[in-house]
């Protein structure tokens, strides 16, 4: 279970906070937290402090520029938000990630005033909320807690790193959909930034849940590359 899962934290503006956050996964048997472009360079002093007696784990933490870097080794992504979507994401709840079929899987968390944009949890393969009262948000460290504290109580023993049609990765994804927006662009399909944003968060989103598998999208990718050459 401990490598299975992956916390990411994106932009966190508090060092507190990211230091708390890796107590909290510390006290229910988890190792892995990543951080996102955060405001404070870590490791720091206010964060280490913060960690209390998980600050072993400070060393352990993985710095990344962008969401995809850090989900790179990661099959499935789940992102958490309490605001409703403007596009579909499959909803998951906390008990349902162990029938989850995966090497590794991520949970990411927004930063501490926005939570997450619309083109950062477009990455994602399913959407995590936690039922608040009035939807209010929890603070960051809080919420990593709860989840952490939910993941350790059920059995995560269905993930399962070979299966027949294995869904594809995040990785397979983001590889296939760089290429096809790097196409797009050559050919002009689109100039104006806040239009091309758009495609890219609803192809996103359509690979996403579309449920195609490694197979097909590996298809997909090789024809593409052929008829563009």
């Amino acid at each position: 279970m401990k490598k299975t899962i992956q916390f990411i934290l994106n932009k966190p503006q508090l060092s507190e906070n990211v230091g708390m956050s890796l107590r909290s996964i510390g006290c229910f048997g988890f190792e892995n937290l990543s951080l996102v472009s955060p405001r404070k360079i870590w490791p720091n002093d206010k964060g280490i402090k913060s960690a209390k007696h998980f600050s072993y784990l400070v060393k352990k933490v993985k710095v990344y520029q962008s969401i995809p870097e850090a989900m790179k080794g990661s099959d499935i992504l789940i992102a958490t938000s309490i605001r409703k979507r403007d596009f579909h994401i499959p909803p998951i709840k906390v008990n349902e990630i162990s029938k989850l079929k995966s090497k590794k899987i991520s949970i990411l968390f927004g930063q501490e005033n926005n939570g997450l944009s619309n083109k950062e949890i477009s990455h994602a393969n399913f959407l995590l909320s936690l039922p608040t009262y009035n939807k209010s948000s929890l603070n960051l460290s809080h919420t990593v807690a709860l989840i952490a504290y939910e993941l350790s109580q059920i059995s995560l023993s269905n993930i399962n790193p070979t299966f027949e049609n294995s869904p594809a990765s995040s990785k397979d994804i983001e590889k296939f959909l760089s290429f096809l927006m790097k196409i797009l662009e050559r050919r002009k399909f689109t100039s104006i930034s806040s239009k091309r944003d758009n495609l890219e968060i609803s192809l996103r989103n359509f690979l996403k849940t579309s449920k195609i598998d490694q197979k097909q999208i590996k298809t997909a990718y090789g024809i593409l590359k052929f008829i563009t050459k």
